[in-house]
């Protein structure tokens, strides 16, 4: 018993038709993700486009991305802004996600997402401002 999901800017389904359906389904269960998480908080999100790659930007958080890895059709990759503290925080939460530098969480296209601990990390990037401010 889900809400329905806002509507998709054109900019962003221009970017999601471009992939392969794999890639596009994955991506598009990462923006579920995300977008649940935010309703669920309360928290405002503008779904747009940053460095051509869907981005979920919230005033009081730090900006997600989300977006295929290069040159690695079998991955994609949740994007956190690196100068912050926020993978560190996932590695230590949960260890038993890839990760990459201090940069991204990556996971599996083939593979079961694993939405609960997404669903933590989506929510401590949404409220990350808020925090660092408090």
């Amino acid at each position: 018993m889900r809400n329905a999901l806002p509507e998709m800017p054109a900019p962003v389904v221009a970017v999601l038709a471009a992939y392969p359906a794999g890639i596009k389904a994955k991506l598009l269960s990462l923006r579920r993700v995300i977008l649940e998480v935010a309703t669920k908080m309360d928290v405002e999100l503008n779904e747009t486009l940053r460095w051509g790659q869907p981005a979920y930007v919230s005033k009081g958080g730090s900006t997600i991305r989300v977006d295929r890895l290069k040159g690695d059709s079998s991955r994609v990759a949740m994007f956190f802004i690196c100068h912050t503290d926020l993978i560190a925080s996932f590695r230590e939460l949960y260890p038993e996600l890839s990760y990459e530098g201090n940069r991204a969480i990556l996971l599996d296209v083939r593979s079961r997402l694993p939405e609960d601990a997404l669903r933590h990390c989506v929510s401590l990037a949404l409220t990350y401002k808020l925090k660092a401010s408090g």
